[in-house]
């Protein structure tokens, strides 16, 4: 449920990107698994990455659209306008480093690589809300932050400070 919470977060900043454009210095980063079935992107991108996809919506994007359950978004590679199919359930992450924003999600992967251990699963499956800028590389690279060496906990962790920090001591 709380992982289909937040991917409504992803839907609603894309829905006012679609109706509004993107303020300021907003612009949005967006990793997905290409190698979904679900997802219809280009041939050639595909082969170019088989498994991940970073995109990134900020100046030159065309033709959003949001839907319930997917997006739809042209954008220029190679200077040839490409349109692309994204179902949400199929990303892995979206940030906006301008208000240094980021959602990671369970791409899925690990159950069908037996990547991890027993005692890991639960942890996987929830996503991480992180409040720090994202890596800076995703422009079109098949990698999610924190895949230049950099931890994963350090690239998606998030400071989380106690209110009663903030309360009033009563003597």
């Amino acid at each position: 449920m709380v992982e289909d919470a937040l991917r409504g977060v992803v839907r609603r900043a894309l829905t006012e990107a679609a109706l509004s454009g993107l303020p300021g210095d907003h612009h949005f980063y967006i990793t997905f698994r290409t190698d979904n079935p679900t997802v219809r992107i280009p041939g050639h991108l595909k082969a170019q990455y088989p498994r991940e996809m970073t995109i990134v919506l900020q100046h030159q994007f065309w033709d959003l659209h949001v839907a319930d359950e997917s997006f739809t978004v042209t954008l220029s590679f190679g200077g040839k306008h490409e349109p692309l199919h994204i179902p949400f359930n199929t990303i892995v992450s979206f940030a906006d480093p301008s208000v240094k924003f980021a959602l990671q999600f369970d791409s899925g992967e690990a159950e069908n690589d037996d990547e991890l251990l027993e005692g890991d699963e639960a942890d996987a499956a929830e996503p991480t809300l992180a409040l720090e800028k994202p890596a800076a590389k995703p422009a079109l690279a098949d990698q999610r932050p924190g895949a230049d060496g950099e931890s994963d906990a350090a690239a998606s962790s998030a400071t989380v400070v106690a209110l009663d920090a903030f309360r009033k001591k009563q003597q």
